[in-house]
């Protein structure tokens, strides 16, 4: 066993306390890295609070994750010691079912194992990237390319990947009107990717108070949906909009901005059931549609898409003891724009 010191809540109530976990032997698949930075998602903050019911305690969150190799195992093949490497929302998959086939993960038929408070295949819960050290299965880990930095790469493990599994799905490129639906720890990466990818990218934000980052960000449009002119302007001008809020909006106002073909992508994940009215489908043939993270695959390739197109987080590192605080801020949207935890600190 590896012992790894962590931080770690043991009720919906309470504060990040240090600890210390067990992590698996090392198999001879397996891959110990050594964890250098953690990113701090709002997944996070709803399992640690228990907010969406299904927490089991003492749990260590975290799922961006960005670390150097220090062992592997006899039959590892993809890395060295002394990889930069990454790891997302996942750790494992049955690896037969079709999504897995089609390397898509993480719609793994057969459950894939979550980072972090998901029970793994040998029974143990797993613990995530809150910690020093971790063990995953080298099918798991990802390349994390020369020209990244860890700190800005780590939000990119999941971030990153929800933003770009879509875009590049639903073909965000030349010649594509895209709006990006919030400026927050989702919306900024999206801007940067789709603006990447050669989209007309537009902002639609409650307000106009991070217009400037978000044109710095490489948005050619910024709009303040608080105004209602904003739908009458915008009425079938989208070729694709994805929404990065967790809210519940007004849907047929933003599925009135799709031209023909149309699709918006829920990427937040709303309280109550999204409501929308059949006449805004039946109109401009648009569609209303969900996606999650990308498979290992898919996520590699962002990687090396971002450090190609120098595509980072923008970041704010905290220590390990002011994970509490900056939960509190997360929920009351003061971070521009992600947490990354120094784990040099715990």
């Amino acid at each position: 066993m590896v012992t790894a010191a962590a931080y770690a809540v043991t009720s919906s109530a309470g504060s990040f306390e240090k600890t210390t976990i067990e992590r698996r032997e090392l198999g001879p698949l397996d891959v110990l890295i050594e964890i250098k930075f953690a990113g701090i998602c709002h997944s996070d903050i709803h399992t640690a609070r228990n907010e969406w019911g299904s927490t089991h305690y003492p749990v260590v969150p975290g799922h961006e994750i960005a670390g150097v190799v220090s062992a592997v195992g006899s039959g590892v093949t993809k890395h060295r010691v002394g990889d930069r490497v990454g790891v997302g929302c996942f750790v494992d998959s049955c690896g037969e079912c079709d999504a897995c086939r089609a390397d898509e993960e993480q719609y793994c038929v057969n459950r894939v194992t979550g980072t972090y408070n998901a029970k793994g295949r040998d029974g143990e819960w797993t613990q995530g990237g809150y910690s020093t050290h971790i063990v995953v299965t080298e099918r798991f880990v990802l390349s994390i390319p020369d020209g990244l930095a860890l700190d800005v790469a780590a939000p990119l493990l999941c971030a990153g990947i929800t933003l770009y599994s879509p875009l590049a799905h639903w073909g965000a490129g030349p010649g594509k009107k895209v709006a990006v639906v919030g400026m927050g720890g989702l919306g900024h990466v999206g801007v940067k990717i789709a603006h990447a990818m050669g989209a007309e990218v537009t902002v639609l934000s409650q307000s106009l108070g991070k217009k400037d980052d978000g044109l710095k960000f490489g948005a050619d449009h910024y709009y303040a949906t608080a105004d209602p002119i904003t739908f009458t302007q915008l009425r079938g001008e989208f070729d694709l909009i994805v929404n990065t809020v967790s809210v519940n909006l007004d849907i047929d106002a933003y599925m009135s901005m799709l031209a023909i073909n149309g699709t918006l992508v829920e990427l937040g994940l709303p309280e109550k059931p999204i409501e929308v009215r059949a006449f805004s489908l039946a109109a401009n043939r648009r569609s209303l549609a969900g996606s999650m993270v990308g498979g290992i695959a898919q996520t590699q390739q962002m990687l090396d898409f971002c450090a190609e197109h120098g595509i980072g987080a923008e970041i704010e590192v905290i220590s390990a003891d002011e994970i509490d605080g900056a939960y509190d801020r997360v929920v009351g949207s003061d971070v521009r724009y992600r947490f990354v935890i120094d784990t040099a600190t715990i």
